[in-house]
């Protein structure tokens, strides 16, 4: 059986990938490290009442010394490592981010080392660890491309994939590191790409009021999307599966232009009968989309069994009802996107 150690897992993805990992019969207990009590993203999937297997410690990812202590006390079987900060947060503060996303996670891996009955290390990393669209010339681009991060998340992100990489040469437990993009659907409420979602929670929330919201994407070009389940699926996948060694997988997704992203949302509401409430836009002269598209997740298909790949369109409609629904019962948050 599994003893499962999870930071971030109060988070958008964290909450999704707990959801997805109590759905197997293999997992006994898994332990959320948080810095706060706040567990509102968790009932989004689970409900009021929490699954007795799960278990909360308070931690903060910079207090190293505190990491160490609480990890042999658990001793897991598997880590699970998605506490971080987020682009935005990152941007503001060179070195808060810094400290929390390679001190933290290098604290993280020093402890782990101690461990005697790890089986495996999950590390979220992010499609920020590559550089620019235009830096690379291929129409598909796979994982063992030059990195070039072009922002400080990502840099702490590459960083942090060394560290993995380092750990597993020094344990020989097995090790991945899963490069995210933009993740939207239920729970996703922070970073940089939380706008995609929050066009949707726009024209939730308009229909529930009556009055349509205006959304303007903060960006322009093209876009990798994950729908959050798929996200979390994976996430589980790769914590439980069969694996042996080392490896960096982009996470499975699509590509399209933004226009065409809010292109579906509009149509999906119409069909919804919501269309009186779509008014999305971009931004005038909005700033090309930051980070990479065009991922090839070949790899992680190749190597793990069943991994689902929501339509873009069945995400947004699942995505616009979910929040429709929230709405209603008065716990939708709204917020315009960080920048």
């Amino acid at each position: 059986m599994h003893k499962i150690f999870i930071t971030g897992g109060t988070g958008c993805i964290g909450s999704v990938t707990v959801y997805k990992l109590l759905q197997s019969k293999e997992v006994d207990k898994i332990v959320i490290a948080t810095r706060s009590n706040n567990r509102n993203p968790l009932k989004l999937w689970l409900g009021e009442d929490l699954d007795p297997r799960l278990e909360f410690v308070t931690l903060d990812v910079s207090n190293y010394a505190e990491i160490e202590r609480v990890l042999l006390e658990v001793n897991p079987t598997h880590i699970i490592h998605l506490g971080a900060y987020q682009s935005p947060d990152c941007s503001r503060d060179h070195i808060g981010g810094m400290e929390i996303n390679i001190g933290g996670t290098m604290a993280l891996f020093d402890a782990a080392e101690k461990l005697q009955n790890l089986q495996r290390f999950v590390f979220a990393s992010s499609a920020a660890v590559y550089g620019m669209r235009s830096l690379y010339s291929q129409e598909i681009i796979p994982e063992d491309v030059p990195l070039a991060p072009p922002n400080h998340y990502g840099i702490w992100k590459l960083a942090g994939e060394h560290l993995a990489r380092l750990f597993y040469d020094n344990t020989h437990v097995p090790t991945i590191c899963l490069r995210i993009n933009t993740t939207y659907g239920k729970g996703r409420d922070k970073g940089k790409t939380s706008a995609p979602t929050n066009a949707l929670k726009a024209i939730a929330m308009g229909a529930f009021k009556g009055k349509s919201i205006a959304f303007e994407m903060p960006y322009q070009g093209r876009e990798n999307y994950h729908f959050v389940e798929d996200v979390g699926d994976q996430f589980a996948a790769v914590t439980l599966q069969s694996y042996k060694g080392f490896g960096a997988f982009n996470i499975q997704g699509e590509t399209i232009p933004i226009n065409s992203f809010l292109e579906l949302i509009k149509h999906e509401a119409t069909a919804l009968d919501m269309g009186d409430f779509v008014d999305l836009s971009i931004m005038e002269n909005a700033p090309p989309n930051l980070f990479i598209c065009d991922l090839d997740h070949s790899k992680i298909a190749g190597t793990f069994k069943d991994l689902p790949r929501t339509d873009i369109s069945q995400g947004i409609r699942k995505s616009i009802l979910e929040f429709k629904n929230m709405a209603e019962k008065g716990t939708l948050e709204y917020s315009k996107p960080a920048s």
